[in-house]
């Protein structure tokens, strides 16, 4: 009975099914995303700027030596040492002194590598058959990428869950800490808030000034009184407790105040007006970015945003004030509802913001020199493709991924059949393998029905590689907006 079921199961859905959802994810929502958040390039031109529309894939194609175009299918890719690609059309309008310039506005602007049996490859649908036909296996899942030739796979990592307070006692119980990994469009921004013994509580965030108090920074955000201050906590003794001591021993009294005490922590010795702005740039962009950033939500004043990133960490002090006097647990790092595993469509979302990033960048360049030199302002002329593409290729070729990651791009284990669905559904951690890391690398009840317990390397990557279980899956996630109308809706206050 158990063995039929897993047959039914497995006619319907493949073993690769949470990279090819991940990357058609990608393909039909992500990229277009990573367009909208550039929306316009402003080159140093007067009267010229560049304004993005829609972004179209085709589907894998191959320029030869004579320049003719045509169709290539995976089995093609392996033999020849192609990269399996498909090329990326962009509208790009040219904007002279406010009036568009709508003519052949669609501009090549690289090629992004196609996964096998994704919705872009010429393999998806195909009967068996057809599959034979195209020099393929049947059973073959696809879920990998042809680069040069080689198959590859981006295996999934393993990460601490964005967005989420997670509270625990640090450097021997003297310290307790509420992180969240603060993550909005691929800018990651760790934000803390400790608590030393004596109860005195400091704001850590990136480039924040060393000993920031909490409550100098929700005075500068907005909770200018007293009174604000302690209607932002629950009214549990402990916590009212703790805010009043820090009330105590704040040196702010003001909104004003306590900018000018951030201001000459972040930038010392300079003007004032300069003070005030990197103050202002620091609490708006570095500060919980996931809450509210002036580019991104526009529709939301300064005051009010501001307002809500202090509601924020009003709520993270809390949670390790409860945590000092234990009156909740701390949260637990290998639970698994604190996990989030970064498929194949994610790790492309990545490379290929960074990418557009630089072909953004040259593009921008390339239209100031084409101007320095006299030369007529055309977007076909301005665009190199091979910017964009030549940055993902190497990525996928080497492994070298951005932030330092290394590995993140494998070549497919084709030993067996067996040990190519095992590298296709494998899940690696960031954590360094010299160090013991002995509870990461524990077997945790969460485990159960996610992932193998038994499949996991010898030696130093033993249990910081893991494979999921064989009826895991893994769903692809849901855009932020759409959940929070949903829970607003229901009553719930944001």
């Amino acid at each position: 009975m158990k063995g039929e079921l897993i047959t039914a199961y497995f006619k319907d859905n493949s073993l690769v099914k949470q990279h090819l959802d991940s990357y058609n994810k990608f393909v039909e929502l992500g990229i277009q995303t990573i367009v909208d958040r550039v929306k316009i390039i402003q080159p140093s031109v007067e009267g010229f700027e560049l304004k993005f529309g829609q972004i179209r894939l085709d589907k894998p194609k191959i320029i030869e030596a004579d320049g003719a175009q045509r169709a290539i299918h995976p089995s093609e890719a392996r033999l020849r040492n192609l990269t399996y690609a498909a090329p990326i059309f962009l509208e790009i309008i040219p904007v002279f002194n406010g009036v568009e310039r709508t003519v052949f506005s669609e501009v090549f602007i690289g090629e992004i590598p196609v996964m096998v049996k994704s919705k872009l490859c010429y393999l998806d649908n195909m009967s068996e058959d057809e599959l034979i036909a195209a020099g393929e296996d049947p059973a073959d899942p696809g879920g990998y990428f042809i680069i040069n030739g080689s198959e590859r796979v981006l295996t999934s990592i393993e990460d601490l869950a964005p967005n989420r307070i997670m509270c625990t006692r640090e450097k021997d119980n003297t310290l307790i800490t509420a992180k969240v990994f603060s993550t909005r469009y691929g800018f990651r921004a760790r934000s803390v808030v400790e608590r030393t013994n004596e109860g005195l509580m400091r704001v850590v965030f990136p480039a924040s000034p060393k000993d920031l108090s909490l409550t100098s920074t929700l005075r500068a955000l907005g909770l200018e009184k007293k009174e604000d201050i302690l209607a932002a906590f629950s009214p549990d003794k402990a916590v009212k407790n703790d805010i009043l001591l820090n009330l105590e021993m704040d040196t702010t009294n003001s909104k004003a105040s306590a900018m000018e005490y951030l201001g000459k922590k972040a930038a010392p010795g300079q003007a004032e007006d300069y003070r005030t702005k990197r103050a202002e740039i620091l609490l708006d962009t570095y500060l919980l970015p996931h809450i509210w950033t002036p580019s991104d939500d526009e529709k939301t004043s300064v005051a009010e945003g501001r307002l809500k990133k202090a509601r924020y960490l009003a709520k993270m002090a809390e949670h390790a004030i409860k945590v000092a006097y234990k009156e909740i647990p701390q949260d637990d790092k290998d639970h698994y509802a604190n996990k989030r595993i970064k498929l194949a469509g994610d790790l492309m979302e990545d490379l290929f913001r960074y990418a557009f990033q630089f072909l953004v960048k040259d593009v921008s360049y390339q239209a100031g020199r084409a101007d320095a030199r006299g030369r007529h302002l055309a977007v076909q002329t301005l665009v190199r493709p091979d910017a964009l593409t030549d940055r993902i290729r190497y990525s996928m070729a080497t492994g070298n991924w951005i932030a330092g990651q290394t590995g993140v791009s494998q070549l497919l284990d084709r030993t067996s059949f067996l040990s190519s669905m095992s590298h296709l559904r494998r899940i690696i951690s960031p954590l360094s393998r010299k160090h013991p890391h002995f509870k990461a690398r524990d077997l945790h009840g969460t485990h159960w029905g996610k992932l193998c317990p038994n499949e996991s390397p010898e030696g130093p990557s033993c249990a910081l590689v893991k494979n999921l279980s064989l009826l895991c899956e893994v769903s692809i996630g849901e855009p932020e907006g759409n959940i929070d109308e949903i829970i607003t809706k229901l009553g719930v206050k944001l």
